[in-house]
């Protein structure tokens, strides 16, 4: 039976999935939360893959006092062997009596599992509290286990009134303010990669790090750095490859671009993989996604290109925008948001769901869903 207080307590155990984010590839973000006679007696998140689940982590925060508790948990809990043991089993011996889920495993083929496995030995099991909001927190990995390993694809960029990403073709600057930008970098913290295209690299140089206060709990983390360069354009030179970060940089090209300059790339500490190209000599994009499902990479930020935003609508590919638009007109000269990308008719655009327009400073965030199949819990 649902009680009252279980919204309370699963919304405690999703603010500690969501320290996980970004650092649990290819796990989900998942919270938990022990309770046992109206008190808070332990609380966890899985904080990396191959490390103790939340369950584990919360019930050895509660130690003896999970026996005869009930846990809150955002997603099921696991009921096979993986890098970790079964999180049911923890369950059990630590004599939980109650179980409350967020949400079931997205993968058909384990959805369940876990709470039919405790439900059989006696466990009382409530599922779906606050499930739109779990999934919400997951969506990357939904998609990922439902859809033969597809990355969550999010479109990035900030932008004139009139929609232009940059003052002048061939030329950079930034358009949105502090805000925005710090908005921006948290945004990069939470995703696994981030990916632009070599005109993207050649024009602004970037640097594609996380750049956030210091925090001591959660300190900022940079994704994985992803160019797509068909011929291999990039100098070894760029900031992006010659910075000091933890986290790696790829260029992925076609299988004829030249020997010469992929081993100038590779000596420079760049991973480099060659991709087939379309018939109009560019990458193809379902192939480059596919190549990051299987790294186990969930997520990917794109940031530009106007080229590459178009081939990734054009091809159905984009799951969710964030559009962070400054109060001022650009005027021709400057480059569109999106490129090689049309509809005839309002009734042929794919619409924004779950929209949400925020202000930053005096700009204005615009985001939302073009996954609709994920929202409507059809995958």
């Amino acid at each position: 039976m649902r009680l009252p207080e279980d919204y309370r307590y699963m919304r405690m155990a999703l603010r500690q999935a969501l320290k996980g984010q970004g650092r649990t590839s290819p796990n989900p973000c998942v919270g938990a939360v022990v309770v046992r006679d109206g008190r808070v007696v332990g609380s966890g998140y899985h904080r990396k893959a191959g490390t103790p689940h939340a369950e584990v982590n919360a019930l050895a925060a509660a130690g003896d006092l999970a026996e005869g508790a009930t846990i809150y948990i955002t997603l099921e809990p696991c009921n096979h062997h993986g890098r970790t043991p079964p999180c049911t089993r923890a369950l059990l011996e630590a004599g939980i009596k109650r179980v409350v889920v967020g949400m079931t495993d997205p993968n058909p083929a384990v959805a369940g599992g876990g709470c039919g496995y405790l439900a059989d030995r006696g466990i009382e099991i409530e599922t779906g509290v606050l499930e739109r909001a779990c999934m919400a927190l997951n969506y990357p990995f939904i998609k990922h286990s439902c859809r033969e390993g597809i990355p969550w694809v999010v479109m990035k960029a900030g932008m004139s009134l009139d929609g232009r990403i940059t003052y002048r073709r061939g030329q950079g600057g930034r358009i949105t303010g502090e805000e925005s930008r710090l908005h921006t970098h948290r945004l990069r913290d939470r995703l696994d990669a981030i990916m632009i295209g070599v005109e993207t690299a050649l024009i602004d140089d970037p640097a594609l790090t996380t750049r956030l206060p210091d925090d001591e709990e959660r300190p900022g983390r940079d994704p994985l750095r992803i160019v797509l360069d068909s011929t291999l354009r990039l100098s070894p030179e760029a900031k992006l490859v010659r910075q000091h970060s933890n986290a790696a940089t790829w260029v992925l090209c076609g299988p004829r671009a030249a020997a010469a300059k992929k081993e100038a790339l590779e000596e420079a500490g760049v991973r480099v993989e060659q991709l087939a190209l379309t018939d109009e000599g560019r990458l193809d994009l379902e192939a480059v996604l596919r190549l990051l499902g299987r790294e186990g990479i969930l997520s990917v930020l794109v940031e530009g290109g106007a080229t590459l935003h178009g081939a990734l609508l054009r091809q159905g590919l984009v799951d969710q925008i964030y559009l962070y638009m400054a109060p001022f007109f650009i005027g021709e000269d400057g480059i569109p948001l999106v490129e090689g990308y049309a509809v005839g008719s309002a009734d042929q655009a794919v619409r924004l769901v779950e929209k949400k327009v925020v202000r930053l400073g005096d700009d204005l965030l615009i985001q939302g869903l073009l996954n609709r199949k994920i929202v409507e819990g059809v995958t």
